[in-house]
């Protein structure tokens, strides 16, 4: 296994992390969380960041953490699913099928949430599962999926899993 460092990747996947800190930006205006700063891409550790005031409730701290998760998978489908059809069905090679598939892939690479927002989510799911929020009780075995999925980026998970998204899915569906 090689090393490439993380400011490589996150030039070359520069769409997701942009899609990523825009599907927090994006449930913190849908929940009205007010936003403090916020950087969409930048060559460095985070390679973007979106800072918020602290949420008030438990659905809405899920949200704004999770947000790319929901935000990131469902955008590399959908560009994915397209841009398979010509290569699979057609052997056509063009230039834009893969430049699509890139994009879609880099989005999809970029779906999981950062430890931070796990953190986020664990510290409010404390909270509120001992009142039975339910979703507080089922976030937690989540955040250590994601814990997990986090630490094994250095075996390329991420990557594994926008190429699951954009390329497995659409195989399954396409047959």
């Amino acid at each position: 296994m090689f090393f490439i460092p993380g400011q490589l990747i996150s030039l070359a996947t520069f769409p997701g992390v942009i899609v990523h800190e825009f599907a927090h930006m994006f449930f913190c205006r849908l929940r009205k969380v007010a936003v403090l700063d916020v950087c969409y891409f930048r060559v460095g550790n985070p390679a973007g960041y979106v800072i918020h005031e602290k949420t008030s409730d438990f659905l809405t701290t899920f949200l704004v953490s999770m947000g790319p998760f929901f935000v990131n998978t469902v955008l590399c489908l959908l560009i994915c699913l397209p841009a398979y059809l010509p290569i699979k069905y057609f052997n056509i090679d063009h230039p834009l099928s893969f430049a699509l598939m890139w994009l879609g892939v880099s989005i999809g690479m970029n779906a999981i949430p950062s430890n931070q927002d796990a953190q986020n989510v664990w510290e409010e799911a404390k909270v509120h599962a001992k009142s039975g929020n339910v979703l507080a009780i089922l976030s937690f075995p989540i955040v250590v999926v994601i814990y997990i999925f986090n630490a094994l980026r250095v075996v390329w998970a991420d990557l594994f899993y926008g190429i699951a998204i954009g390329v497995g899915i659409p195989s399954l569906i396409l047959g």
